[in-house]
């Protein structure tokens, strides 16, 4: 699988944008293929900070305050628009939304060390 990725972060926030890519439908597309094949389902995710923190004597400390984060995802279920979830597919998406905020959180907290 390919992951194709966009980032950028400033004083103002962060984000990492990326799309999973199947490697043989690139390929294919590579090939010269038809694109309308490949589902391109971007994902995400937004950190920004929560206002300035304070320090113990009340003085406003820039970059010591929370932050805020924002995940998304777009994930094809089943190829029929009015198909209804199963549960096994609910507990996937928990599981995956559950997995990425912990590695998003792991790696602030340890840059942040």
């Amino acid at each position: 699988m390919l992951i194709l990725q966009e980032s950028c972060s400033d004083p103002t926030g962060s984000y990492v944008i990326y799309a999973p890519i199947d490697i043989v439908a690139m390929n294919i597309v590579l090939g010269g293929g038809d694109p309308d094949y490949v589902a391109l389902l971007p994902s995400g995710f937004a950190i920004l900070p929560d206002g300035p923190g304070l320090n113990g004597e009340g003085i406003v400390e820039i970059g010591s305050g929370g932050s805020l984060l924002t995940v998304a995802f777009q994930i094809l279920v089943d190829s029929i628009p009015t198909a209804k979830l199963s549960l096994g597919s609910v507990a996937t998406v928990n599981s995956l939304i559950k997995c990425t905020v912990e590695r998003i959180k792991a790696a602030v907290m340890c840059d942040n060390a």
